[in-house]
């Protein structure tokens, strides 16, 4: 019995809007197959991107629905602040840990097709910021499916696309506008009956997606040292290739480099939170001299200029974090 490549996660960030419509534009009008859409938006504001994706191509597009059955021939978005999750052939939205800042997340979305899919499964990394993707990306390669990744140079953002092909080999890197003829193109071929292996580490971080979900991080990981940004507890340390991640206790999840990104904007508060606390010292420091006379005016005066000083440090630091080059 033969099977298809037809269950198809896309995840697209930053100039990823133009990308998605040039995808679903792309597809046959018979295309067999079902897209599962990830695209990082506001937590707090409606999406309007299947009203768009309905507009752009020949197949229905529409918000996900949890507990939906996955049908052949439709987009599936994932609605604001909810990953969107495939689990037995269903659709599962859920409000579960941010993964490197966003809910929804594509990392979730790809994991959970890996899983359900396997070799049936395509992942696509379209235009974005940061690196959300490559490791799910990465999971449906493991599991016998097929990676596409938009070419860089043709992504209006191109960190995601970037951050994809430096953890892994895609099996395409091609223009967007190309990317809707190749997912038509393999729907087509016939794949030998295959079913998905089982991995201790991805049936974790599917679950772990679900609020509901008892399992937690500290029963598959080591401790990493670092703290969580978003909830302050601490970080464990998965183990993967080339690059660990990391995640909390309860699920949120970081790759290297948001990590460093969400750090940066931690230490950059608490050096503001310094200089109001240098500024005001200072100034009180000279009210309080000019009510003094002799030495403790003058200790007060030493005091405003010492920490004047130290401020002027802290506004240096704040500067240089903002210069070309540094994490931000």
């Amino acid at each position: 019995m033969t099977q298809h490549r037809d269950v198809v996660a896309v995840g697209a960030s930053a100039g990823g809007v133009e990308a998605l419509r040039s995808v679903v534009g792309g597809l046959s009008p018979d295309y067999p197959g079902a897209l599962l859409v990830v695209l990082h938006i506001a937590r707090s504001a409606p999406s309007a991107l299947p009203a768009i994706l309905d507009r752009s191509g020949p197949l229905p597009a529409s918000a996900a629905a949890d507990g939906e059955p996955l049908r052949p021939g439709h987009v599936y978005v994932a609605p604001s602040d909810h990953h969107l999750l495939l689990l037995d052939g269903h659709l599962r939205l859920t409000r579960g840990p941010a993964e490197n800042g966003h809910r929804p997340a594509i990392d979730p979305l790809f994991r959970s097709v890996a899983r359900a899919a396997g070799p049936r499964a395509a992942g696509v990394v379209l235009s974005g910021s940061r690196d959300d993707g490559a490791s799910g990306l990465a999971a449906i390669a493991a599991q016998g499916g097929s990676t596409i990744v938009q070419d860089p140079d043709d992504a209006l953002c191109p960190w995601m696309p970037r951050a994809a092909i430096a953890r892994m080999t895609p099996d395409h890197v091609l223009p967007v506008a190309k990317i809707g003829a190749l997912l038509s193109g393999m729907a087509d071929m016939d794949l030998p009956q295959s079913h998905p292996h089982r991995d201790r580490m991805l049936d974790f971080e599917v679950a772990i997606a679900d609020p509901e979900s008892t399992v937690t991080t500290d029963q598959v990981a080591e401790p990493a040292g670092y703290g969580c940004p978003s909830c302050g507890g601490s970080l464990f340390q998965i183990e993967s290739d080339p690059v660990p991640r990391f995640r909390c206790r309860v699920g949120h999840a970081w790759s290297p480099e948001s990590l460093l990104d969400e750090q940066t904007i931690a230490l950059e508060g608490a050096l503001w939170v310094a200089l109001r606390a240098l500024e005001e010292k200072s100034a009180l420091s000279r009210r309080m001299a000019g009510s003094w006379h002799s030495g403790t005016g003058k200790r007060l005066e030493t005091v405003a200029e010492d920490t004047e000083t130290a401020a002027a440090t802290i506004r240096k630091l704040i500067e240089r974090l903002g210069e070309p080059g540094t994490p931000a």
